[in-house]
């Protein structure tokens, strides 16, 4: 990682924070297959299309008008387990999940630095906490041995309604939303009650199948005019349930008097789902104006929905820089105190903090580019973000697709013939990096 000197680094511990406070909280709100356009925030400010045609969101509306909007927010995966898996840690599933050496990956994992690690070096006043999908899977490591202090434990898809439970339908507690909550408030309670900082990850079930709502938020929902990527009110009633908790959150950090202490950063583990059972074919594609969906390495599976507000960022501001789950891990180092001088190099994010802060448009990481890759279990499929350029590798039929995100953020036209030097260097940057880090490039049996 490219270090500032020490002297620089001391002097930049810490952000400013009121007097008496001398350790920021975080906040991070996951949403499940919620895509990039999942919400009534229009996410770059001069293209309408960057919203839902339906849902209402006023809750993400707030969070969005109170810090910074990244219209180039990505997951570290298009699929829940690695995302959620390289959040901890900060690193690449390519590191972890879809290593050629799949047997040894989980012993190798369990020594990765974490978050709960890194705040609890930073200050050992620090206590975290996880409540709701966890979904580690395979070795099934649990938040506790994560370093957790609080949590639901070693929960799934299964435990707050997943694929299989039924729905559409309405519940007392859709998705375990109010459980979350209340949980969550609780917790935030005690910590500014004892007058010591915390991380607090909250990993929604909704919007991932199956659908389920509250009865009074479908017939709210019911008169709403249908757009023509999203129209079902069922979905948009699971959308709006979620987006309530968010506000139950904001409205606990400013009843607790914290909001000058706390950062909040929300985003999705992938993208939005291609379809909807019971939807029907809809007229423009749930993802428009990005191309594919969950499980795609095409925008659609992997730019997500991403704001960030706390101490020092510019309310209603908005970023082009590409961004990732992948720097968590390192921005809340950052923050904390801890700094990044001391963080392994097989961290792949960066610090989002002179972003956040105005002082830098670029985000130092180990490399100057993010790596998307899945495989084992998986079709074999990478990308390569540098810049406006996006290449795409789909390695069934060694296909290679470059395309200018710049103009053509729908991914329509590949230019990797008309621009084959480019192409070649994004292509050797990525089977590089895959080799250095010894990623499987096939479609093997989990």
């Amino acid at each position: 990682m490219r270090r500032a000197s020490l002297l620089i680094s001391l002097a930049c511990a810490a952000p400013a924070l009121p007097a008496g406070q001398d350790a920021p909280n975080f906040v991070v709100i996951l949403s499940d297959d919620q895509s990039w356009v999942g919400s009534s925030v229009q996410i770059d400010r001069a293209d309408p299309r960057t919203r839902s045609d339906y849902f209402r969101t006023p809750s993400l509306e707030r969070l969005a008008r109170s810090g910074m909007t990244f219209t180039h927010g990505y997951a570290p995966a298009p699929f829940c387990c690695p995302t959620r898996r390289s959040i901890q840690v900060g690193q690449t599933p390519a590191r972890h999940m879809y290593r050629r050496d799949h047997t040894a990956w989980p012993t190798e994992y369990r020594r990765q630095i974490n978050i709960p690690e890194v705040l609890k070096g930073a200050d050992p006043r620090y206590r975290a906490a996880h409540f709701g999908k966890w979904d580690h899977r395979f070795d099934r490591p649990t938040p506790e041995e994560m370093g957790y202090d609080a949590s639901d434990g070693d929960t799934g898809n299964g435990t707050g309604g997943g694929k299989g439970s039924g729905g559409p339908a309405a519940a007392t507690d859709p998705k375990l939303i109010d459980h979350i909550t209340s949980r969550a408030c609780e917790f935030m309670e005690s910590r500014a009650g004892a007058g010591m900082p915390f991380y607090l990850q909250i990993s929604h079930y909704a919007v991932h199948l199956d659908i389920f709502y509250r009865r009074e938020t479908l017939d709210l929902v019911s008169p709403w005019m249908p757009g023509k990527k999203h129209y079902m009110p069922e979905f948009a009633a699971m959308t709006a349930d979620m987006d309530a908790s968010v506000g139950r959150v904001l409205d606990k950090i400013e009843g607790l008097g914290l909001r000058d202490t706390t950062y909040v950063i929300f985003l999705s583990d992938n993208g939005g789902r291609g379809t909807l059972p019971g939807a029907g074919a809809p007229p423009m594609p749930r993802n428009h104006p990005l191309r594919g969906s969950k499980g795609s390495m095409y925008e659609g599976g992997i730019r997500v929905p991403f704001f960030v507000a706390g101490p020092g960022i510019e309310p209603g501001s908005v970023s082009g820089t590409p961004v990732s789950g992948l720097d968590i891990l390192p921005t809340l180092a950052d923050l904390s105190g801890h700094g990044t001088d001391g963080l392994p190099d097989t961290v792949d994010g960066g610090s989002l903090r002179r972003l956040l802060e105005g002082r830098s448009e670029t985000v130092e990481r180990q490399r100057d580019y993010l790596v998307f890759h899945q495989a084992v279990g998986r079709r074999a499929q990478s990308a390569l973000r540098l810049g406006r350029w996006k290449l795409v590798k789909t390695w069934a039929n060694d296909l290679l697709e470059l395309f200018d995100l710049s103009r053509d953020v729908g991914e329509t036209r590949n230019v990797a013939k008309e621009y084959a030097r480019q192409t070649e260097r994004l292509h050797a940057l990525l089977t590089g990096f895959l080799e250095e880090v010894g990623a499987e490039t096939r479609k093997t049996e989990d």
